[in-house]
């Protein structure tokens, strides 16, 4: 640690997520009233190096979003103790830094698997149906005749079938889909009980009418979704991304679009968010875009915001937190 531990009130905490008092004000008002002060994102965006290091100087604990937590925003942080994850995922935070700074890195894991699967799942139907289509088309006043592709007695590829993967597959039993799936580890006995069929990465490719990402950001899997794997693609098949926009080569996936080589692609990531109003992306009518919303909804929010905070007091009143990533 930088610092000893010191009076509870005598803390500063910063807090980025945007939604993190949106749906239980009462764990906010607890953090509030637990410690000296509360600062809170008001800007309705992740926070960037730039962003963070004029606010992290007298931070005690942070409880963070999808900000760019780098090096040097730690190393102004002369006073911090955890980063407290408000989700599963840490690809955002240089966790070698965290550890030399000796600062606590948790996350919140399992707590948004559902509402993520169910985006998932609204954003496959919603492509196959050309839902958006439709609903603008009437609203301007037009009464189309539109044509879309049912899920039942298709084949759904998962690649990654960790905690959201698998939410993702359970539901998608109810709609008569074939299952396939590719992950560097596998659950065989979830694999039985659901009846899903594990293969490489390239048959998943090559076989799936729909393609759902849920793997996190490594080396190996940044642009995991490229021109070579967009080819190997079926014609007139769906991608759908909940993960991370890193996983996709942006460009790539505009030209598998335009050419008409995938029919559609349901994208709640990017690599940088908000997208730049000049991404290609943006100009498709095929694509479905929305604003990295997987995790936004009541229950995950909820449980988010508690374990966030737990986790946060913990390490600041000198105790050790439960959802340990890394740490002194």
């Amino acid at each position: 640690m930088k610092t000893g531990i010191k009076p509870l009130k005598e803390c500063n905490v910063l807090v980025t997520p945007t939604s993190f008092s949106k749906y239980n004000k009462n764990l906010a008002n607890e953090l509030e009233s637990s410690v000296g002060k509360v600062i809170y994102n008001t800007t309705g965006k992740p926070l960037s190096e730039g962003d963070l290091i004029p606010l992290i100087n007298d931070i005690d604990g942070f409880i963070a979003g999808l900000d760019n937590i780098t090096s040097n925003v730690m190393k102004a942080a002369r006073n911090l103790k955890i980063i407290a994850r408000y989700g599963a995922g840490v690809d955002r935070v240089d966790l070698n830094a965290a550890k030399e700074y000796g600062i606590y890195v948790t996350n919140t894991p399992g707590t948004n698997s559902v509402s993520v699967a169910e985006l998932t799942i609204g954003l496959a139907i919603a492509a196959a149906r050309n839902i958006i289509e439709g609903s603008s088309d009437t609203k301007n006043g037009n009464w189309p005749r539109i044509s879309g592709a049912t899920l039942a007695d298709k084949t759904f590829g998962i690649i990654g079938l960790g905690s959201i993967g698998k939410e993702v597959a359970k539901r998608l039993k109810t709609f008569n889909v074939k299952l396939v799936t590719y992950d560097v580890f596998f659950d065989e006995s979830f694999l039985i009980q659901y009846d899903i069929r594990k293969t490489d990465l390239k048959e998943l490719l090559t076989i799936s009418d729909f393609i759902s990402l849920h793997i996190p950001v490594t080396k190996e899997t940044i642009n995991i979704i490229n021109k070579e794997s967009l080819a190997r693609m079926k014609k007139g098949s769906i991608l759908i991304n909940t993960a991370r926009g890193e996983l996709i080569d942006e460009n790539a996936l505009y030209e598998s679009l335009a050419s008409g080589h995938l029919k559609a692609a349901a994208i709640d990531t990017f690599k940088k968010e908000p997208p730049d109003k000049e991404n290609k992306l943006l100009s498709l009518s095929q694509i479905i875009t929305t604003p990295h919303m997987g995790a936004a909804t009541d229950n995950a929010s909820n449980d988010m915001t508690r374990i966030s905070i737990e986790e946060c007091l913990a390490v600041l009143k000198g105790e050790k937190p439960k959802y340990i990533v890394t740490g002194p």
